[in-house]
Parts: structure tokens; sequence; C-alpha cells
């Protein structure tokens, strides 16, 4: 079979889809017009053929997946006269090569996917195809044949005439025609059955159709039978395999019609046979590439869940007891393919495919490959948690030998989740969701290495990605909200200012705070305009209590956290700005905190904003000092006015006697502060012993439960005193 060549360029330049389609079409019409038995011209052959073309291009995109259209667009073939065995072979070769290039323009379904729906198109336009030729053939040949029977023995006049065209009917049919009486002893059939068995008259006609049994038959099959040789049908028609007298398979559309006699009773059966054998190879070849990967040739992710469907269905759960599932993805493939080529990570690709295999050769294990450098491997019928974990020994064991590949040895890593459990309780999405799940807490683990499944770490992930994805329209709902913890002199123990502490008013899990939702936060961009929305709120509160009392002393200062990720927005300066502006706060009023970790190596560029921000007169406080390990030297270069000591300096404070060494410290880090012109603030001040000694080591500031808990902005001056601990 010819197709037409695939035209160079880029079939996306074309003008538009409907223009894709119609080139679709031409090519179409020019690979199965020539064996078309049709008065029409070629223009007008495509005319016809558009409709067909608009149901193969709608389901290749359908959501969900149907290929109905495909089956109709086969049967539309007939209708057109294209009844040539050409026809079928032609048009296929055109959806094969031409639909995903011409129609395949979706950008949520992956090359893999179209190519998956393309070969089950093609599978059911040729079912839908061979059923109309099937039906227009069975509907004229029965036509004739019961024409032919009724005129036998009509009258003795036409008898010659009738047995003639009888003859010619019977003899020149395309389908194989046999008449058996009711005990089931072939009275007659023609030529065409007899080549379908074989060739040997002899063979066939001494048989007796009850034996024609075969393992692959239905029970319904013989039930039919009996029903209508009963005189309870007048016909059925199924799909039946028979042996050849080689041994071989004949597979056979079959259709049997009771034949009564003039007072109404059975008296034969007429069987019309058509041989589907080599159509049916064409499906189970179809069938193949649609749940086969077509790089490793291992089962893909479509024919991987029906086996896991399988395995976990209640019905299996007393046969086959326990299942092991193992979620594999290569730990720095993506490092290969950029550096070395998407060919030598294809064909690493299949060299690890070829190992997993080997790997699960047992009776109810498979591996299958889900896309890119993911793989899974099921196991059933184990006897438990230690049957699952070997085989992800193996596997580890199997991907520890480098891979060769052009004379370079490529080392493979990979990471595994494990989950092992009874059939039954859970269904496919939720293993593979489980077994995913695990094979990223090994991969943060280091990788190279295998994870169990654990409830409580699947529920924290799900908890995590639940809140992860809630995070934008929570800002827009407005759930979150801000507490303020004083900061106090420690000098005479009056108000100095507040910390501004976000949190989120979660509609499921309560009250969440910042340690729960801020890294997810950063981790999805979002902390940027969450980081805006708290400083416009805090300015404004800060504001707010200025105006509430404006003649107590210096106004009272308020302090916001700025995350690594907004120190590295363009913007910074300019929101910072723009928010004092509109609330009309003092830019000294206002202390932004940043991570010692954060300024750690921090180059000009890093800093620049937060030098512009302190010549605004904003103070920049250092907050976690301590835990970073940076060099004390740097701090001369950094644009800071406020040191906060992490609580871990202090801690050891609570206790009676103090040890001398802590002391040492903190008398250091404040003698070092305060010789730079630096306010040390410490954190987490829980008793008042700690107070007072943070006192007279000459700390400037503190905050802690021992002053106050974040509260509501009204409480701000309501300082408990009073030991935490």
């Amino acid at each position: 079979m010819k197709v037409p060549s695939q035209p160079s360029g880029n079939v996306a330049e074309a003008d538009g889809p409907e223009d894709r389609l119609r080139r679709f079409v031409t090519i179409w019409s020019r690979a199965i017009f020539p064996v078309t038995a049709t008065s029409l011209t070629r223009a007008e052959f495509e005319v016809h053929l558009l409709p067909l073309a608009r149901l193969l291009s709608g389901a290749l995109l359908a959501r969900p997946f149907d290929t109905g259209p495909a089956h109709r667009a086969g049967a539309g073939l007939v209708d057109a006269h294209c009844t040539d065995p050409d026809a079928l072979g032609r048009s296929l070769g055109v959806v094969d090569s031409y639909l995903v290039l011409y129609c395949g323009t979706d950008p949520e379904l992956t090359a893999e996917e179209l190519r998956a729906r393309c070969a089950r198109l093609q599978h059911a336009m040729a079912t839908g195809y061979a059923a109309a030729l099937r039906e227009r053939t069975r509907v004229e040949q029965e036509a004739i044949a019961r024409s032919a029977l009724s005129a036998r023995s009509a009258a003795e006049i036409a008898l010659h005439a009738t047995e003639s065209r009888f003859r010619a009917v019977f003899d020149g049919a395309a389908i194989g025609i046999g008449i058996a009486d009711l005990e089931g002893r072939l009275v007659e059939i023609n030529d065409t059955m007899t080549r379908m068995f074989g060739g040997v008259e002899a063979h066939v006609r001494s048989r007796n159709v009850s034996e024609w049994v075969h393992p692959e038959d239905g029970p319904h099959v013989w039930r039919l039978y009996e029903e209508l040789v009963r005189g309870e049908r007048e016909q059925y028609r199924v799909e039946k395999p028979y042996y050849r007298g080689d041994g071989t398979v004949l597979w056979t559309n079959l259709t049997v019609s009771l034949l009564r006699d003039a007072q109404g009773h059975p008296q034969y059966q007429l069987a019309l046979m058509e041989d589907i054998t080599e159509r049916r190879l064409l499906h189970l070849r179809l069938r193949y590439e649609a749940t086969h990967d077509a790089l490793t040739g291992l089962p893909n992710r479509t024919l991987f869940f029906e086996r896991l469907e399988k395995a976990l269905a209640p019905a299996t759960a007393g046969e086959d007891g326990r299942f092991g599932l193992c979620y594999l993805d290569l730990d720095g493939f993506k490092a290969i393919n950029d550096s070395l080529g998407h060919s030598i990570g294809d064909r690493l690709l299949v060299e690890v495919a070829d190992r997993l295999q080997a790997c699960a050769t047992g009776p109810g294990e498979m591996v299958a490959r889900l896309g890119g450098d993911e793989f899974v491997a099921l196991t059933t019928g184990i006897g438990g948690e230690r049957d699952a974990t070997a085989l992800a020994d193996r596997i580890l064991a199997a991907l520890a030998t480098p891979v060769g590949v052009d004379g370079r040895e490529l080392a493979v890593r990979g990471s595994l989740g494990v989950v092992e459990g009874p059939a039954g309780e859970r269904t496919a999405a939720e293993v593979l969701r489980s077994a995913d799940i695990t094979m990223y807490r090994a991969k943060s683990a280091g990788g190279n290495r295998f994870e169990l499944a654990d409830p409580e770490a699947d529920a924290r992930a799900i908890t995590r990605h639940g809140l992860t994805t809630a995070l934008p329209t929570a800002l827009e709902r407005g759930e979150f909200f801000i507490e303020y913890q004083p900061l106090v002199h420690l000098d005479d123990g009056s108000v100095h200012g507040a910390e501004a502490l976000v949190r989120w008013s979660h509609p499921q899990h309560g009250v969440l705070g910042p340690d729960r939702f801020i890294p997810l936060a950063e981790d999805t961009g979002l902390i940027v305009p969450l980081g805006r929305w708290v400083l416009q709120e805090a300015v404004r509160q800060a504001r707010a209590w200025q105006l509430d009392r404006p003649t107590t002393g210096s106004p009272l200062r308020i302090n916001v956290n700025l995350s690594p990720t907004q120190l590295h927005h363009p913007r910074l300066v300019a929101d910072t700005v723009d928010v004092l502006e509109r609330s009309g706060l003092a830019p000294g009023a206002l202390c932004l905190e940043v991570t010692e970790s954060a300024l750690i190596g921090a180059d000009e560029d890093l800093l620049k904003p937060l030098r512009q921000l302190a010549e605004m007169g904003v103070d920049i406080a250092l907050d976690d000092f301590g835990t970073g390990y940076s060099n004390l030297a740097n701090l001369r270069r950094l644009p800071v006015s406020v040191l906060k000591l992490d609580r871990s300096f202090t801690r050891g404070m609570q206790q009676h006697p103090v040890d001398p060494v802590d002391l040492k410290i903190v008398e250091g880090i404040v003698s070092l502060a305060h010789s730079l012109e630096l306010a040390v603030t410490v954190e987490g001040v829980e008793t008042a012993a700690q107070a007072e000694r943070l006192r007279e080591l000459g700390c400037d500031t503190a905050q802690g439960w021992y002053y106050a808990r974040p509260g509501a902005p009204d409480r701000i001056h309501s300082l408990v005193l009073a030991d935490a601990v």
C-alpha cells in the first residue's frame, strides 16, 4: 500500500484547523480514489470524505476519549462504495501517518497520548468498516440464499431454474455458506467455506457442527445454538473461532439463521461465515501498540492500570491475598538528557527497561513504563512486606552496574516508593498516589534507595498539596490575618513596637502558623503578593496606633519579616515606598527583618535594595542571628541596624544556675553589636529571671511569652509579665 509522502515544512504554519483538516482530506482522497467504485469526481469525493475526516479529528482530541466516531467513519467508507480490499488498508495508512500531524493540535495531550489515541481510532475505523461491509454482504447473501432455498421448494416447474440460481449464489458467494439439519449434520457447504477450513471438503463435511467447540467459546454461544434448533429464536450472530485441520485457528463472524418448512416447522440451519482472522490480527497489533510503550516495548500506563485494577479488585482478594508495587524514578536522568542528548537518554531507558524486566519474571509480576523516566513493577500473590522489599532490592541491585552507551559508562541511580498490602481495600489511583508520594520521600532522602509507604506520611503530603493548591484563593478570600507580638524595652519595660506574624484561618484545618504555609508560598511564588499584603496591613495598623496615641512619646514601631524570595524581587523598594506613602507612616517606624541565612554570601546586587531602604530610614534587622555561621566581619558591610539574637543562645538562661558559657557568648555578641552601633533584640524570653539577666547583659529589646503571646492589635499594651515556663 502506498501512502502519499509527508509534506515538508511545518504543518503548524497552516491558516487554521479547518485548512489542516482539508489538507488531510486531500491526502486521503488521493490515496483511495483510484480503488473506489464511484461515479463521483475526485473533488466531489473529497466533499464526501470531509465529514468522515471531521469525525476522526474530533475523536482524536475529544474528552473523554471515544472511538465511536471512528467506527462511524469506517462505516461511512462502505457507504461511499470504498469496498475494494485496498481501500481500508490505504485509509488506515493515511490515518496512521497524517491524522496526528494535521489534527493533533491540543497542547494538553502529549505526543505519546496522541499516538495511542490514533492507534485505537484505526482499530475502531477498521472494525466499523468491516462491520458495515459484513452487514452489506450478509444482507445481500442471506436474501439471495433464502430466495434460492424457497424457490427450490416452490414448484416442480421452476425447480431447474431455481436450482441454477441457488447454485450460482451458493457457489460464488464471497463468504462461507453451510446448511445443516437440526441434528447438526452438514447438508451443503460452498467452496468458500471449504477453503476457509483448509481446502479439504471431506474434513469439513464429515463433522457435526456440535463438534466444532473451541476453548475460547463463551458459554452463551452454545446456549444460543440450542435455542435456535428448538425454534425459540430465528437467528443469532457471534464471533467464533474454529480449529482448521492443520491446527491453526480460524476466526469468523458467524450468523446462523433458522429455516422453516411450509408449515412453519424448523427444518434447517443456514450458517453465513466471514473469515476475520486477518482483521483480528490487525486488532491485536493495534491493541498492542495502544497498550505498550513504543520505545521500550514495556506495557504502558493504560495496560498497567488495567492489570493493577484487576489485582486490586475485591474478587481477587481471596485468591492472590496481597500485592506489592514499586514506583521507580531515575535520579539525575534530566541531567543526562540535557548534557548528552535525548538519543543517549532513550538508549539508557531501553537498557533500564531490560534490566527491570529481568527483575520481575515470576508469576504475577509485571513491569511497565508510565512515561519519561518513571517505571513501575507490580507483583501479586505475595506473602507480605518482605516479598515487596525483595523486589525493590532486586531493582536497585540491577541498576547498580553502570550502563555503557557509546563508550561512556553512565551511572544509574533510582528512587523507589514501595506500597504493599491486601487486595480489595484501595483503588488503583490511591495505590499509585501513595507509591508516588513515597518515591519522592526516597528521593528527598538522597535517592538510590527505597522507602515503604507510610499512611501518616501520605496524609501529610496530601495535606501539604491541598494547602499549596488552596493558597492562591485563600489570599483572594481574605483567609489570612495578622497577630502582633509586643517588642519591649528591657530597661523600663515599655512597649517599643510589635512584630507582625501572619496566620491562615483555613476552613478545614483551623488556624495555621507560618511554618505550615510560608515554605509552600515560597515554592509557589505566592510569597511576593502575600508578603506585600502583610506589609500593607502591618503598616496600616502601625499608623492606626500612632493616631490613637498621638501624644505618647516615640511612635510604636512595626517589624515585618522579609522572605529570601522577596529580597530578590525587583519591586521590593518601590512597593515598600508605595505602602509607606499611602499609609502616611514614617520610614523610621518600620523595621524589616531578614534572616541571617538569607544574607550569607550576599553580593552587592542583593544588598543594594536593603541599602536603599536603610538610607530612607527603614531599619533592617538581622533575624535569627547566630544560626547561619556567618563571618562576624560581614556585619560591617551589611546595612543592618538591629540584631535579633536567636533564642537558642538564651534558652539556657531560664535555668538556675545559668551556664557561664552562655553568658559569655551573649555578652560577647551584645558587646560586638553595640561597638558596631547595632541594637540587640532577644527572641523567646519566657521568664522574669531570663529578662533580668538579658537586661544586665545590655540587650536593648525583647519579645516572648513572658511579655505576651501574639494577639489582636488592640492588646499590644496588655503585657502579662508572668513566667511562661
